[in-house]
């Protein structure tokens, strides 16, 4: 059986921080390799390419230019996970490399895109569309769903709102 340093190990040599340029990447291929594994394998094939495609690395730079705000979340220099929100009120993009999940990242990676962005001037309202495999995920965050799984162009997901 595989032990793991507990959780507040990982939180003390964890960094949330703006994303860089060289992270892009690193980011992309995270999203790429744990997209194929828990979110499209459940959609239409051109679905599933289109995701791929529109979300790699010319596309998050297009994300980030279009005012999308990411954080990574980063362990002794590696990139282990990253947050994505838009207009403040939206979840965009939440990964945590599979190694590292069930560590609390994830929920770190909330407080911190959360707080900036009631900070910034949301008044505790927001949104995510969940895949199946991540549901729990945003239960465990406060999360609730406002509708059945919904099939956008081959694509599956669960409209889900917070209202702190």
């Amino acid at each position: 059986m595989q032990t793991w340093p507990p959780c507040a190990w990982y939180r003390s040599r964890m960094q949330i921080r703006p994303i860089l340029d060289k992270d892009i990447p690193v980011v992309a291929r995270l999203l790429r390799v744990l997209s194929e594994e828990f979110i499209v394998h459940e959609s239409a094939t051109d679905a599933a390419s289109n995701f791929v495609r529109e979300n790699n690395e010319s596309g998050i730079l297009n994300f980030i230019d279009a005012g999308i705000v990411y954080r990574v979340a980063e362990i002794d220099g590696r990139v282990v996970g990253f947050i994505a929100m838009r207009e403040n009120r939206h979840l965009f993009h939440m990964f945590v490399d599979k190694a590292y999940h069930r560590r609390g990242i994830a929920r770190q990676l909330w407080d911190v895109a959360r707080s900036a962005a009631i900070e910034a001037g949301n008044p505790g309202v927001f949104t995510v569309n969940s895949s199946n495999y991540a549901l729990p995920v945003y239960e465990s965050l406060g999360f609730v769903r406002t509708a059945p799984t919904q099939n956008t162009n081959g694509l599956l997901y669960n409209p889900m709102r917070l209202d702190l």
